[in-house]
């Protein structure tokens, strides 16, 4: 038996609100290099389900660019390090070097693939200039008195550089060594975006005042602004065409414009979410022109995280991408009876995605959902899903329109888990018990005296509902009567699991052990399950109940036998900051989802 990847789905880039997101495309055009929590994702932009991430940084991520010669890539996080790794083969880092003392907004390489410009908010410098395969210092980057959000390098010689930042200035710079040349100030507020065209003969910036700048590629003289009174908000991201002829902007207004750099006119505008309506979350906040194509086509962010694919010359987007931008904290399987079951997530800012799993892509379910984290997702057998969320409320979804139905049902307390019987009662526990709800109606309600519920599962007559103080009770489902309890079990479990014929219980503890109950005795069947070294916090059957997934805080996946309960198989560090959940989508691939915001499947062989 073992377990190998078998494929990525990316979570989307990460976003702050009034703050510029950069995107990278690779110089084929092919692939997308952004930032999300600790790690950078490399995504198909063809085929967004094929992706690879690079996970070595130990903070917060913020950008990543590809080297003009497509073989590494270089990335900035929150401490004021950058890492440069290779793209191409096993994403081995090539070097981490410290820049300033603060985050990394922006970083750029030259022409040669040799040198690196990486700027931001720094406490004693805001940017500085280092040789990619060494570190050392090859320019200062000076005339700023505030954060620097922008760089660009032009890609011939001579070499030139430029910065913008809060200080409303666009500093020029020669090299190399790069050193101060001139500082220019017609921005009237925050500069968010400069870049050099590809043919070396212009600048172009945009900032927080809505205008749009340009400039002298070698001399750095300015030369005119343009599009005045274009964009009604912010401008957030710039990039070049690959003729230098047109550029594109992406602004707060919720529009991407591509304009004429001659003629100073924007000829092609889309704008995102309802006409006539504002939209936060649809606030476009970068954008890239991927170089190397030939279809035209522009890669757009909003700040919720999705990616909208245009096309120059069409007035309609021809996709959006979804996923998510948080930490995935729920994630459970349908019921379904095709061959292609659906898998449903929820993360800590509320968000539950729709995943296809034969084509990887995801759709966000529409309507009024969870304000915040999301803490379990069950399955029922009609094809709705029952969610619930520290807003202390429980959800459905009609999981074939993909949208929340009815109203919310509040609860008595924080939900910890829901569980779903064949009869189609919901069962919740809180803090305070367990409530029962049919259709969005509660029916009962039980309060524990001396214990507060931490997991729940259930199957056709039995609840199982366990305690914080190291218990276990087995309830009916339609009274709430208590069948059975276990107590002094050693540690508090954190999740539960029956098999689809309910003859067995696996337990999940805090202290990464697993048991599996035995229903009839509720005797100990299998106690040899203890390979993790953190809680358990997620484990699930397949359909014959011979083989169960696990995952746990620990990072790791396990694949575990019932017939051969010594035999295990692991993938290991599978989630920065952990697992979250595990289900099994069909009889040799299992998913498993963490504090990385992405969906990871495992190809598991040799099972008998």
């Amino acid at each position: 038996m073992s377990i190998k990847p078998d494929g990525i789905w990316a979570p989307s880039p990460s976003t702050t609100r009034g703050q510029p997101t950069p995107l990278s495309s690779d110089p084929k055009g092919e692939r997308l290099a952004y930032a999300n929590n600790k790690s950078v994702f490399l995504r198909s932009i063809d085929n967004p389900a094929i992706s690879t991430q690079y996970s070595a940084h130990t903070t917060s991520t913020t950008v990543a660019r590809f080297s003009p010669s497509g073989y590494y890539v270089a990335s900035g996080d929150v401490s004021g390090s950058i890492r440069v790794w290779d793209c191409v083969g096993e994403g081995a880092t090539k070097g981490e070097y410290h820049i300033i003392g603060g985050r990394i907004n922006d970083l750029a390489w030259d022409g040669d693939s040799a040198r690196i410009i990486a700027v931001g908010d720094g406490k004693e410098k805001y940017g500085h200039c280092i040789t990619a395969d060494s570190g050392n210092s090859v320019g200062e980057i000076s005339g700023h008195s505030s954060q620097i959000n922008s760089v660009s390098i032009r890609q011939q010689r001579p070499l030139r550089a430029a910065t913008g930042g809060d200080d409303t200035s666009l500093v020029f710079y020669h090299g190399a060594p790069f050193k101060f040349n001139t500082s220019l100030r017609k921005h009237q507020r925050f500069i968010y975006g400069v870049a050099f065209s590809p043919d070396g003969s212009s600048i172009v910036s945009v900032g927080a005042d809505k205008q749009i700048f340009l400039y002298d590629g070698k001399t750095g003289e300015a030369k005119t602004e343009i599009g005045a009174g274009e964009h009604k908000g912010s401008i957030f991201g710039v990039s070049w065409a690959k003729d230098s002829k047109k550029f594109v902007t992406s602004s707060a207004d919720q529009t991407v414009k591509i304009w004429d750099a001659e003629a100073g006119k924007a000829v092609q505008t889309w704008r995102m979410g309802e006409e006539g309506k504002v939209s936060v979350p649809d606030h476009q906040v970068g954008v890239v022109w991927p170089a190397g194509r030939s279809d035209g086509l522009i890669i757009s962010l909003n700040l919720d995280g999705d990616l909208t694919y245009l096309s120059e010359g069409n007035p309609k987007p021809q996709r959006v991408v979804h996923g998510h931008q948080k930490n995935i904290t729920a994630m459970t399987a349908s019921d379904s009876t095709t061959s292609n079951p659906t898998l449903f997530t929820g993360s800590s800012d509320g968000r539950i995605c729709d995943w296809d799993v034969a084509s990887g892509s995801a759709e966000v379910i529409d309507g009024a959902g969870h304000s915040n984290y999301v803490s379990a997702i069950a399955a029922a057998p009609e094809g709705r899903i029952y969610s619930v969320g520290w807003d202390d409320s429980l959800r459905s979804i009609d999981a074939s329109a993909k949208v929340f139905t009815g109203s919310a049902t509040k609860m008595d307390g924080q939900p910890k888990g829901v569980a779903v019987t064949a009869s189609g009662l919901t069962a919740v526990a809180t803090h305070e018990g367990v409530e029962t709800c049919k259709d969005g109606q509660k029916e009962r309600h039980v309060q524990f005296k001396t214990m507060s519920p931490t997991a729940m599962a259930a199957n056709d007559s039995l609840l199982a509902v366990a305690g914080d103080d190291s218990s276990l009770h087995i309830l009916s489902p339609s009274s709430l009567e208590t069948k059975h309890k276990l107590s002094s079990l050693g540690s508090n479990i954190s999740t539960l699991s029956f098999c689809a014929g309910g003859s067995v219980l696996a337990a999940g503890f805090a202290n990464g052990k697993i048991s599996v109950f035995d229903t009839n005795t509720w005797e100990v069947a299998i106690s040899r399950w203890s390979s993790h070294t953190g809680r358990v916090t997620s484990i699930c059957w397949n359909k014959e109940g011979t083989y169960a997934v696990s995952g746990g805080l620990d990072t790791n996946v396990f694949v575990w036998s019932v017939k051969k309960p010594g035999m295990r198989v692991g993938a290991r560090n599978a989630h920065k900051d952990g697992v979250n959940g595990v289900a099994w989508v069909d009889g040799t691939r299992v998913v498993s989802a963490g504090g990385d915001a992405a969906v990871k499947l495992w190809k598991v062989e040799g099972l008998t």
